[in-house]
């Protein structure tokens, strides 16, 4: 980043953000319960589309007569393209209306689930997925918007109940997709998102308040600042290692369940894959609890306990994973780890930088779902070359390089402070 970028991000910071007291002065009295609550369902209907794919993989595979290998990599495609999405796209919540923005993204994701339901060949489908995951961004203009928004004294609650939906909407995606695909095909899906998208865009545009920009930086001058971000946020570099690594093993499972659910001793179609994100629900209502922990605990803390709570998730399911009560214990556990691992990064990432935060979440996400995709690629891997326990093994070295990491943080940080 060249000096005058430097001088630019300076000045721009300086003369926009002022004080986040301010900031929240103005904003406060919009942040009603009824907004936190359309927020919330917002994040999770529009989320929900990365993820229909992963319990109807095997039906796909059946119809166009492909490998596990070859039709996994839809999951991994939809990931890569929201990373990209993210990167590419989310700086622009510090620029423009966010409002707007999240408006036209809504009518760009319409038209990508569309090509989904209509792809004639595994190639054209896997090209879809991959522009789904690109424009599959709204959940992280609404979070960032929701931190904004909210006093800082409540920040960790909203965002905490904000998130709640969101990984409600992860998870009864893939109960509606498992689900609508066994009675009425895996293209079915797909049109119903479509539909979906449509009525929460309208929904948005006369809902939402509007916001002011945060900066006036040009579009390059935002994407040349995200490496500066980095070099200078030591907090955000550390949780996005965590949110990386452990999303990576909650890809792992989830891109993998529905093959696992086909073979002995289960035998289970794609519905039954699908209900499986009935139960992670009780770990995803834990959410607004964590946020409102954050608040009043170090978040740091709170990452640790998600981290053991998720290598703990993926110890049940090495055990016990050939009982039907022991998957349903290790995904209660594996969703409640990866909401108390999520919340408690983004509650330290948007207390960083207020004029900044829509280009820190893009790192953060960034980080965060190309852990992701590369946790559905080992965790397919895993499956091909060793089956259960080749994606048990997986997810567990993810998670232990992740508290490995935690633990040699801390004891950098403890000696800093000697």
């Amino acid at each position: 980043m060249c000096r005058r970028d430097v001088r630019e991000l300076g000045k721009s910071n300086m003369l926009l953000a002022s004080t986040e007291e301010e900031i929240n002065k103005v904003n406060a009295p919009q942040l009603s319960q009824r907004l936190v609550l359309l927020l919330a369902v917002a994040c999770g209907l529009s989320v929900a589309n990365l993820y229909y794919v992963q319990p109807v993989l095997a039906d796909i595979g059946r119809e166009f007569a492909v490998s596990v290998n070859q039709v996994g990599v839809l999951a991994t495609l939809s990931q890569l393209g929201y990373a990209l999405g993210l990167l590419l796209i989310i700086p622009l919540g510090d620029r423009y209306n966010r409002r707007a923005l999240i408006v036209t993204m809504l009518v760009a994701v319409t038209v990508a689930l569309i090509a989904m339901a209509l792809a004639p060949t595994l190639v054209l489908l896997s090209i879809a997925s991959f522009i789904v995951g690109v424009t599959t961004v709204v959940p992280q203009l609404i979070v960032p918007l929701a931190a904004s928004l909210a006093r800082p004294q409540e920040r960790g609650r909203v965002v905490g109940t904000v998130m709640s939906g969101l990984l409600i909407g992860v998870l009864l995606a893939r109960t509606a997709s498992g689900v609508l695909s066994a009675h009425l095909g895996w293209r079915a899906v797909y049109w119903i998102a479509a539909g979906l998208m449509v009525l929460l865009a309208l929904v948005l545009r006369f809902l939402l308040p509007p916001d002011r920009p945060q900066s006036d930086m040009s579009y390059t001058q935002l994407l040349r600042s995200l490496w500066s971000l980095v070099k200078s946020e030591p907090v955000l570099r550390e949780t996005s290692v965590y949110g990386a690594l452990g999303f990576a093993a909650f890809s792992a499972f989830w891109a993998t369940l529905s093959f696992r659910l086909q073979t002995p001793p289960f035998h289970y179609g794609s519905e039954v894959a699908g209900l499986f994100g009935l139960v992670g629900v009780v770990g995803a209502l834990a959410a607004s609890f964590i946020g409102r922990l954050a608040d009043k605990v170090n978040p740091r803390k709170t990452i640790g306990i998600g981290l053991l709570i998720l290598l703990a998730s993926f110890g049940i399911f090495w055990l016990m994973g050939q009982y039907l009560w022991g998957l349903i214990i290790g995904v209660i556990l594996l969703d409640l780890g990866a909401q108390a691992n999520q919340i408690s990064n983004q509650a330290r990432v948007y207390s960083l930088n207020p004029a900044a935060r829509s280009r820190l979440n893009t790192i953060y996400m960034v980080s965060y779902f190309i852990g992701g995709s590369f946790g559905s690629f080992l965790g397919t891997y895993g499956w091909g070359f060793a089956g259960w326990f080749g994606v048990c093994g997986v997810g567990l070295l993810l998670l232990l390089l992740a508290l490995a990491v935690y633990v040699l943080n801390s004891r950098r940080t403890q000696a800093a402070s000697r």
